[in-house]
């Protein structure tokens, strides 16, 4: 695995793969992987014969009072993890590499479906990740690019930004990667104590509720929210930010499940804010 810190090395590094005939595949991320971002990897490999992984930081995603500055970090654990899952280009580049003149005048406004479930509660969150996804996508060129289902909300967005822009490449969105017990994997996991992990544990346990629900026939929504609700009511140290059942392309609230919608939970544990979701009738 090659590791390059520059756009100039990273374009170059993707003319040589280019150039001998490689299908490029791109798995972005933030860093202090886990087993879930690996399993992007594998998606990404199925399908491609050269593999980068970007780790940025994106302050452009963070609001006032997020954990930007405390977010984890580990570069040199996160080579080793992804060299040993046959990444072919690791690209690490600093903020000023990334934003040389600073802030972008120019960014990817994603509109109302943006001011949804995560939005509604994180104001220009997913303008700042659409900006360096589009960035990253102009950098890599990629022929695939693979999101994890659990940021559901962007990988939405992510979505209909390639198709409403004309971006020429497919997006492949993978299985959330869970822990023993249910907890969707997060690089924020590292955050919780370990009664709120106990406690996170509520959130898949929900969702699954919801699932049972509509797989033993209920399509009402309100019923089925009141599953999840139930369950997540029951554990105390579960601060609930929303709870929604949507359609999965427009993001819109539906009264009758059907399936293929998404239950989409978000709740904070202590300080740490995770989400999580599951689709109906998968």
């Amino acid at each position: 695995m090659k590791t390059v810190i520059t756009r100039t090395e990273l374009r170059t590094a993707i003319a040589a793969a280019r150039a001998r005939g490689a299908r490029i595949g791109l798995v972005p991320t933030m860093g202090f992987l886990h087993e879930g971002h690996l399993a992007l990897v594998d998606a990404a490999r199925a399908s491609c014969d050269f593999v980068v992984m970007s780790i940025f930081v994106n302050p452009l995603q963070f609001g006032a009072g997020e954990d930007l500055s405390s977010y984890p970090r580990d570069l040199p654990r996160d080579a080793a993890l992804a060299a040993q899952r046959q990444v072919a280009l690791l690209f690490a580049p600093t903020v000023e590499e990334m934003y040389p003149a600073g802030e972008p005048q120019v960014q990817v406004v994603p509109g109302p479906m943006a001011g949804r479930l995560c939005g509604a509660f994180r104001p220009g969150h997913f303008q700042g990740v659409l900006t360096v996804v589009a960035k990253l996508f102009n950098l890599v060129q990629p022929d695939v690019a693979v999101f994890g289902r659990k940021d559901f909300q962007q990988a939405v967005l992510i979505r209909r930004m390639v198709r409403d822009l004309d971006f020429r490449l497919e997006v492949v969105t993978a299985p959330t990667v869970r822990e023993h017990g249910g907890l969707a994997l997060s690089s924020r996991n590292v955050y919780l104590s370990p009664d709120d992990r106990r406690a996170a544990l509520a959130l898949s346990a929900g969702l699954n509720a919801a699932a049972r629900g509509f797989a033993r026939g209920e399509r009402d929504s309100r019923e089925l929210l009141g599953r999840a609700a139930g369950v997540l009511a029951a554990e105390p140290r579960v601060r609930l930010q929303y709870l929604e059942l949507v359609d999965p392309e427009a993001l819109d609230p539906v009264p009758r499940a059907r399936a293929g919608d998404v239950v989409a939970v978000a709740a904070h544990l202590g300080a740490t804010r995770l989400i999580d979701n599951v689709v109906l009738g998968a």
